[in-house]
């Protein structure tokens, strides 16, 4: 009996072979952001948040409900110290402007409330990192405390600087969310995947060669003052926003493009409307509708975005940014989780 190419080859090498080719078409992916990011900024921003923002936090929650345990047992204080704090964070972030508003806060109040916000979130982590310390042992934790000090004290030397850290580096939390998901499903992707990273900072690198001496992004519109004024161009003077929107729109399309297309792959998630496939539905009926009704609700909440993009798009994107602080927080759990 003949035996056909394919079959012939050994697994191990067929392997190699997958994983090299879906590094190559991510390397590949990350040019084309980095090349459309840098002709057309500002298009690009309002294309991708109005296409992909609201699906991939679909996608993100999907995966949360698919990491948390059915029964948390003795993550019970870890998971409820979890929950608690992305809440509490979240709605004191979103009462900011309202506060500032009242109680008319000039440039000095509204530095000490986000360091004071900076500071609840360093803790907040800490006391997380604490508790998974103690369920994983294995690791060396002692530099914690340190770092958190550190953190906080810029947190207050620099606040608007530090928040804007937090804008530029909680995209490339999810080229760490499917590292780890790579190693613990398909480690032998994962050395292919670490050395196409390489492609992150040399991107940026030719972004900033090619747009750090052009000329500001044009237009005094809300949406256009909105977008640059999210990228930094209020904080770093002397850069030019072009450079500042290019650089955030790469790393945004490869966040969405991590939630929305290689996590799933990677984590066989292929039919994300598979309740079956998350362990909270199998605890009973009770539990099955829950996650129905997060997954329907969530749904609709992405519709509805999608609806206020095309009636007022800088008021939704406003909204959609400050409500998607629940994501960004939602993360940092399972990924200490996963470490």
């Amino acid at each position: 009996m003949s035996t056909s190419p394919i079959s012939a080859i050994p697994s191990s090498a067929t392997t190699d072979f997958v994983g090299r080719s879906a590094a190559l078409a991510m390397l590949l992916v990350a040019m084309g952001f980095a090349l459309l990011a840098g002709y057309a900024p500002l298009g690009v921003s309002i294309v991708t948040v109005f296409l992909f923002a609201g699906p991939h936090n679909w996608f993100e929650a999907r995966y949360f409900l698919t990491r948390m345990p059915p029964r948390w047992g003795a993550l019970r204080g870890y998971f409820i110290t979890g929950i608690a704090g992305v809440v509490a964070l979240t709605l004191g972030f979103a009462s900011l402007p309202w506060l500032a508003r009242m109680n008319h806060w000039d440039r000095e109040a509204w530095n000490v409330a986000i360091a004071v916000w900076n500071t609840a979130l360093v803790l907040w982590i800490v006391a997380l990192a604490t508790m998974r310390a103690r369920t994983n042992p294995r690791r060396d934790w002692s530099g914690l405390l340190p770092l958190a000090g550190g953190l906080i004290a810029l947190a207050w030397l620099w606040p608007f600087a530090w928040d804007l850290g937090l804008v530029y580096l909680h995209p490339l939390v999810a080229l760490w969310f499917l590292d780890r998901e790579l190693g613990r499903q398909r480690s032998e992707w994962q050395r292919a995947y670490r050395r196409m990273l390489t492609i992150v900072p040399i991107c940026l690198g030719l972004l900033w060669w090619r747009l750090a001496d052009t000329a500001d992004l044009p237009g005094i519109d809300a949406l256009s003052a909105r977008i640059t004024h999210h990228a930094g161009a209020g904080i770093l003077s002397g850069v030019s926003s072009r450079l500042l929107v290019a650089m955030h729109v790469f790393l945004e399309s490869l966040h969405y493009a991590v939630w929305l297309l290689a996590i799933p792959l990677v984590t066989a998630l292929a039919a994300p409307w598979r309740i079956d496939r998350i362990p909270l539905a199998h605890r009973g009926r009770f539990f099955r509708n829950l996650v129905a009704g997060i997954l329907l609700a969530g749904a609709a909440i992405v519709v509805v975005f999608w609806a206020g993009f095309l009636t007022d798009y800088p008021l939704t994107r406003d909204i959609y940014f400050t409500v998607a602080m629940l994501h960004v927080l939602a993360e940092v759990p399972f990924l200490l989780r996963l470490l």
